[in-house]
């Protein structure tokens, strides 16, 4: 009766969870097809039309060049942070500034790295001004892999840096045993290993390259590429949506590439029954190689981002540089700018609600729940779908669906949008933590007379607070950060940062949109300090509550 009772909890779960993403996922996507395919009947001619626009397969070759590129760059360039981190006897406080380097870029929204270079590498830039010459054109390709390379790094890194932790550092010493030479060593302990997710890092960071419009958007210049042609296709003088439908779906293509060669690329992951963290030898010569290697990455990421808090701490840049909080109080003084701030805040911390809810209701069903298999591969499939497809494709698809509705530029859409487009993550994060806790705990409590929901509540939910608080924080911090989807749902009432900074942008108001940025950075990494308190107390009760336990036993 309670097994019933609770597959008939978990089915409604389920149920909630598969119109969710019917209504805000397939059928936004399904009528994006719809509007690429029919005029009046099927027909292939707005497809036709689109390939044969002058400058779209210019466009389109130059989204995959300089995605390629940026992609290559920042696979590497994460490879040597975190091989820094990891391979190295670095002091422990260089190798926390790496990790910090590498992702501080995340609690910035893409459209500002755009600024960011323009004010560090325009003729009046910072950096310019330092050297005393222009290094690079910042408007068009350069200016984009720029960006790119600094939007990606952090995405790069995590996977690179995560999968180096379960690498067996023992192979280094069996392979110098050997008798093999160091390229040997490094290439049988490190490189091969790591294969599979240096290949996935590429991937990833190709994908996030080819799908941004943050920075395109600022320093694109008369360096077209696909996403924006989309945004003029839609937004611009003259829209034409059937022509934007198609351009939307075109952008699925190697977006679900990516993901299928994600999935090969599992093949290729090496996994060791037992992982040995040895101590690695004393070499002076490699610890300060890859720690100049590393410091460099670090400070020419951070350098780029330091134009931001000086800019709009002085006067006038670059003609009066004496110190002023002139343009932060301008800020802090405009309504319109402080309600979007307003709107941001309540946007990101709804979706991080809801988000989590239904992240975790996901990988109850996946992860430790007897439903048959159908239910769980069709979580799977939703989770797959969502991580291929582009912010813009959904706004897009938004834009279709909900004119005229009254989900039409709410609040509420903009959160519904943020759950569905960022669920991939969350999920897998949930479902890993899930799997690992002891399988038996429902079947004990039941036995006991609890029932599943109480048992889900009173003993799942509290061991899994850790990964409920980190997907709390992504969701939040990504609600903060995002545009792509954002800029065609958000309407003059319901602006958040990231959309207002684009329409600063038109205003040449750059000022406050660097006053805006700070703001998103400090608030994201409040949030993140703030979750983090929040799961480090968690687990020293859950510690504490062990050993007290242990103790009476």
């Amino acid at each position: 009766m309670r097994m019933t009772r609770k597959n008939r909890e978990l089915k409604l779960i389920f149920g909630l969870i598969v119109v969710l993403f019917a209504a805000f996922l397939a059928g936004p996507i399904l009528l994006l097809l719809g509007k690429s395919v029919w005029n009046g009947g099927l027909t292939g001619e707005f497809y036709g039309s689109v390939l044969a626009q002058d400058g779209f397969l210019a466009a389109l070759g130059n989204s995959f060049a300089v995605a390629a590129a940026s992609a290559l760059a920042a696979t590497v360039l994460a490879f040597l942070l975190a091989y820094g981190v990891h391979y190295t006897r670095l002091p422990g406080r260089f190798k926390g500034f790496l990790r910090a380097a590498a992702t501080l870029p995340m609690f910035l929204p893409t459209i500002t790295y755009g600024f960011a270079i323009i004010y560090s590498f325009g003729k009046q830039g910072l950096i310019t001004r330092l050297l005393g010459r222009q290094l690079f054109d910042i408007y068009g390709f350069w200016g984009l892999m720029v960006g790119y390379v600094i939007y990606t790094i952090p995405v790069a890194f995590l996977l690179i840096h995560n999968t180096m932790g379960f690498v067996d550092k023992k192979t280094l010493t069996v392979s110098k045993v050997m008798g093999d030479g160091p390229l040997a060593t490094f290439w049988i302990a490190v490189l091969r290993p790591l294969l599979g997710t240096l290949a996935g890092a590429f991937i990833q960071a190709f994908f996030l390259c080819f799908t941004d419009f943050g920075i395109p958007a600022s320093v694109g210049g008369g360096y077209k590429v696909i996403a924006t042609l989309l945004y003029n296709q839609m937004l611009g003088g003259i829209p034409d949506f059937n022509r934007g439908a198609v351009i939307a779906m075109l952008m699925l293509v190697p977006s679900i590439g990516s993901i299928c060669i994600l999935q090969l690329l599992e093949r290729f992951n090496i996994r060791y029954n037992r992982i040995s963290d040895a101590e690695l030898r004393r070499n002076r010569l490699r610890d300060a190689g890859w720690g100049i290697s590393g410091a460099a990455a670090s400070l020419g990421i951070l350098s780029i981002f330091a134009v931001i808090f000086v800019v709009p701490m002085v006067e006038e840049w670059p003609y009066k540089t004496g110190f002023s909080l002139e343009h932060v109080q301008a800020v802090f003084s405009d309504g319109s700018l402080l309600a979007a701030y307003a709107h941001s805040l309540i946007m990101a911390l709804l979706t991080a609600a809801l988000g989590t809810l239904v992240a975790y209701g996901a990988a109850l069903i996946t992860a430790r729940s007897t439903l048959a298999s159908g239910y769980k591969r069709v979580i799977e499939s939703i989770a797959l779908v969502t991580n291929a497809i582009p912010g813009m494709v959904l706004g897009v698809a938004y834009l279709f669906l909900f004119s005229g509705t009254s989900l039409q530029n709410t609040l509420l859409l903009m959160i519904l949008c943020n759950v569905v487009h960022y669920f991939s993550t969350p999920y897998l994060m949930m479902k890993n933590s899930l799997s690992k806790m002891n399988a038996g705990w429902e079947t004990t409590a039941m036995l006991m007379g609890d029932s599943w929901l109480k048992t889900i509540l009173r003993v799942v939910t509290p061991n899994a607070r850790f990964s409920l608080i980190e997907v709390f924080s992504y969701y939040f911090i990504n609600s903060m950060v995002t545009i792509s989807a954002l800029i065609f749902i958000a309407g003059a009432r319901t602006m958040v940062l990231t959309t207002m900074i684009k329409q600063l942008q038109y205003v040449n108001r750059f000022n406050e949109v660097f006053v805006l940025s700070l703001l998103i950075l400090a608030t994201n990494l409040a949030a993140k300090a703030l979750f983090a308190w929040l799961a480090g107390r968690g687990n020293s009760r859950i510690f504490n509550k062990r050993k007290r336990e242990g103790i009476k036993q």
